[in-house]
C-alpha cells in the first residue's frame, strides 16, 4: 500500500495565474517534474499538493512558494535541482508594520533602477525577488546565505559601500576555495 502525503499552502491571488501558466503549462510541468498532483483554488489562492514521494512534494511546495513570492517560474524551477535553495526574508521583522519604512527598505534593497539588487545577484550568483513584504532568494546554499546576509545588513542600516565590500571579499574567498577544490 502506498502512502499519500499532502501539503496545503496559500499564495497571493495575483500570482495564481502565473502558477497555472498558459493552458496550465506551468502547473502541469511542476506536477510532471515532482510526480505530484496540484489542485488550485483560484478564488482563494489556496494550493493543495499531494503525492506519494515526500521529496517531490517538498520540492513542488518550494517551487510554488517561490512563484507565490514573485519569482518567474523559470527561475523558481531551479529549485527542482537538488542543490538549489529558497530563502525568504520577512521585512516586517525589520520594520514592524510602517508602510513608509517598508517602502524605504525595499528601495535600499532594490536600488535606483534595480542596480542594488542586480549587484547582489551578480556578486552572490543568486536570484532575488522583492515582492510584498518579503524578499526571496534562490541560489546554491552558500550563495543564498551570502545574499541573505547582505540583504539583512542593508535592512539593518549598513551602508551600501560596506555591504559591497563584504560581498566582494566573500566572492574572492569562494573563488579561491573553488580553485583549491578543483586542484
Amino acid at each position: 500500500m502506498t502512502e499519500d502525503f499532502s501539503y496545503e499552502l496559500k499564495i497571493p491571488q495575483e500570482r495564481v495565474a502565473v502558477l497555472i501558466g498558459k493552458n496550465g503549462d506551468i502547473k502541469k510541468g511542476i506536477e510532471a517534474d515532482t510526480k505530484t498532483t496540484i489542485n488550485v483554488d483560484s478564488a482563494e489562492g489556496d494550493i493543495f499538493i499531494s503525492g506519494e514521494d515526500a521529496l517531490g512534494l517538498y520540492t513542488a511546495r518550494e517551487v510554488i512558494k517561490a512563484i507565490g513570492r514573485g519569482f518567474n517560474p523559470d527561475i523558481a524551477k531551479l529549485l527542482l535541482k537538488q542543490d538549489y535553495v529558497l530563502e525568504i526574508i520577512h521585512m516586517t521583522e525589520y520594520v514592524g508594520k510602517s508602510k513608509n519604512t517598508l517602502l524605504r527598505l525595499k528601495g535600499r534593497v532594490i536600488g535606483r533602477d534595480g542596480k542594488s539588487r542586480k549587484l547582489i545577484e551578480e556578486l552572490t550568483e543568486s536570484y532575488i525577488c522583492v515582492f510584498g513584504k518579503t524578499i526571496g532568494i534562490i541560489g546554491l546554499p552558500e550563495s543564498a546565505t551570502m545574499a541573505k546576509r547582505a540583504i539583512a545588513a542593508l535592512l539593518g542600516g549598513s551602508t551600501h559601500a560596506s555591504v559591497w565590500k563584504w560581498l566582494e571579499k566573500r566572492r574572492r574567498e569562494l573563488k579561491r576555495k573553488r580553485i583549491i577544490d578543483m586542484s
